[in-house]
């Protein structure tokens, strides 16, 4: 399986944060990309990706699959208190 270099990672995370900005305003959202990353960091089970989704909502499904893309791809690449503030994709770079 292909590992990603920290730099890959750091750019990842700064083109994910450029499509939740840009979907927070599309949606017109009350949240802001601190609230996202911050929600990911503190999660503690499944239902807070949910709600994060959640915050992104219109009522628009082109709105709500992109975000749930965005949030997936967020989830992966933002940082988790659970994972000792690493991201699901830096701990499998650091696992092989």
């Amino acid at each position: 399986m292909n590992t990603e270099s920290k730099q890959q990672i750091i750019e990842r995370r700064k083109e994910i944060e450029e499509e939740i900005t840009e979907l927070l305003e599309a949606t017109g959202s009350d949240f802001t990309l601190d609230d996202v990353k911050m929600a990911i960091y503190e999660e503690e089970d499944n239902d807070d990706m949910q709600e994060i989704v959640a915050m992104f909502d219109d009522g628009d499904p082109v709105n709500l699959s992109n975000a749930i893309e965005t949030v997936t791809d967020a989830w992966n690449y933002f940082p988790h208190k659970a994972l000792g503030g690493l991201s699901p994709t830096e701990k499998l770079s650091e696992a092989r």
